[in-house]
């Protein structure tokens, strides 16, 4: 690997503590703080993602990478380094925040030009750790590795794993927080995104008044990220805002599309380059419900559930419109922005759920369409992949039960039947309104419909076959997320088995998940 490749111009550019002191403190002032990873004795190779690291100009893997990929004898032109942010945590202001398990090694740039950030999840503690480890164990890091590629082949903006390894150590955690506290593998994952910066970044900054620094990051953003903005003085900070509305907006839309819900959608969980970060209590949509939560800690408001994520990424909005406001000093753009964004997201997202239903484009009527969905999908428990997937095979004479019994989770009584029926005949209705023909109707569809999703159950499933030494299952997942639109599996192509409906892990997860 081309480990000698990395720089790190964020050190060079910004103020940081340079003491490499990873004791759990305040650093005012400054966007990090030097740090390096525990070292461990034993590290032990899980899965390495050779495709990526071929694209990003790290190259092949050799076996004394192994060092790097856990951060054991570091070469000298990486200095690790954890980042300062804040955030706003379940709707309250938490104050500095930062890296707590995570630690960067810098920046490559590939051939084509193209930047990415590698980082270690899970290499020890930071000054940012907050009263915790730093560590990681293997079921948090399996499930941020695999389904941080899911999504990047599902086609959703995300961060992206390079590589999982165990780290040889036990690490202790209680994974309900209810006074059970366990031994878990430890492991240690390497991410890479073009940029892990957050809404939480400048807030923190912005929060502290160190306005010039504010400034200095802004600028360093739109210079490497967005590189679309060509405008200056204020109005290039207006249009760095309008940029990170549109790319949440959008993000946001792709995770109505596939069924994912976040769980912990706080303002440092929330990229400015509108990427999906922070694998925690996450979860693929089994059966579909606006209120559904995986995240044990968002019970039992549900702040963050499903159908909220489009409202509570406008709020996460006006925190960071209130971070900028220093910069840009026109309240009246930042809150006709913030007004226009509901209006923005909605239209993506009927426009998304046309391709979805195979509509060539967005009528009059669609909403209370779309609406008398939403309730018919809640009230005969359809699983929300495999209930498109069945839509996908509707012939004229099908029997809609047979067709549709297989993809609900309750039993599809004569009621529930003759609502279904109702429903199919207002969708045939609608599509008939087409004006391209039924393949292209049905490419629409196959487009925007996966075939696989990486459900939770799944994932538990690997993790304990990883426990226990095997990557069988590891290597079909990794196939089948790889190839997400395409049925390469059909036992994977089912609704949860009943066997996980209680389990942790499978249904609901906590934040140390």
């Amino acid at each position: 690997m081309n480990i000698k490749e990395i720089k790190q111009p964020f050190i060079k550019k910004f103020p940081g503590d340079f003491s490499g002191n990873p004791m759990q403190r305040a650093t005012p002032k400054v966007l990090f703080s030097t740090v390096s990873p525990a070292g461990f004795d034993n590290p032990e190779l899980i899965i390495f993602n050779e495709k990526l690291s071929e694209e990003i100009g790290l190259g092949k893997f050799e076996e004394n990478d192994l060092d790097f990929l856990v951060g054991n004898n570091l070469p000298p032109n990486i200095q690790p380094y954890a980042t300062a942010y804040a955030g706003h945590q379940f709707g309250n202001w938490a104050g500095q925040l930062g890296d707590g398990r995570a630690i960067l090694a810098g920046e490559i740039i590939n051939d084509s030009g193209k930047k990415n950030e590698i980082q270690w999840k899970g290499p020890g503690a930071t000054p940012y750790s907050r009263h915790a480890d730093g560590r990681a164990v293997l079921r948090s890091s399996v499930r941020e590795y695999l389904m941080s590629e899911a999504m990047y082949h599902l086609g959703v903006p995300t961060t992206r794993a390079l590589s999982l390894c165990f780290t040889g150590e036990d690490v202790i955690r209680d994974m309900m927080y209810n006074g059970n506290p366990q031994k878990e593998k430890g492991a240690i994952i390497i991410r890479t995104a073009e940029s892990f910066l957050r809404f939480g970044h400048y807030e923190l900054i912005s929060a502290q008044a160190e306005y010039k620094t504010l400034q200095d990051l802004v600028d360093f953003t739109i210079l490497n990220y967005f590189p679309e903005i060509t405008s200056s003085d204020s109005e290039k900070y207006k249009d760095f805002f309008k940029s990170i509305c549109t790319r949440t907006a959008d993000l946001m839309t792709e995770w109505f599309r596939v069924g994912f819900v976040h769980g912990v959608m706080n303002t440092d969980n929330m990229s400015v380059l509108g990427l999906t970060i922070d694998y925690g209590p996450y979860s693929m949509m089994d059966e579909y419900d606006l209120n559904f939560t995986p995240n044990t800690t968002d019970l039992p408001g549900r702040r963050y559930a499903f159908g909220k994520q489009g409202q509570i990424s406008q709020w996460n909005l006006w925190q960071l419109a209130n971070a900028l406001h220093p910069l840009i000093k026109d309240e009246k753009f930042l809150e006709n922005t913030l007004n226009n964004y509901g209006n923005y997201f909605w239209e993506a997202h009927d426009k998304m759920l046309c391709r979805k239903f195979g509509f060539d484009q967005l009528l009059d009527g669609d909403e209370e369409f779309f609406s008398n969905w939403q309730g018919l999908m809640q009230e005969l428990e359809f699983d929300h992949t495999l209930f498109f997937n069945q839509l996908e095979k509707l012939k004229e004479g099908d029997d809609l039960k047979e067709l549709f019994e297989n993809v609900s989770y309750t039993f599809l009584n004569d009621d529930l039947l003759n609502k279904l029926k109702h429903f199919i005949q207002k969708y045939k209705e609608r599509i008939s309104k087409n004006k391209i023909t039924k393949e292209a109707s049905l490419n629409l569809m196959q487009k925007a419909n996966p075939k696989f999703i990486l459900r939770n159950y799944l994932l538990y499933q690997c993790i304990e076959e990883i426990n226990e030494g095997k990557k069988d299952l590891l290597k079909k997942l990794t196939h089948a997320l790889e190839n997400p639109y395409q049925e390469i599996y059909p036992e994977f192509s089912v609704k949860r088995p009943v066997d996980y409906d209680d389990i942790s892990g499978c249904s609901t997860l906590s934040c140390s998940s």
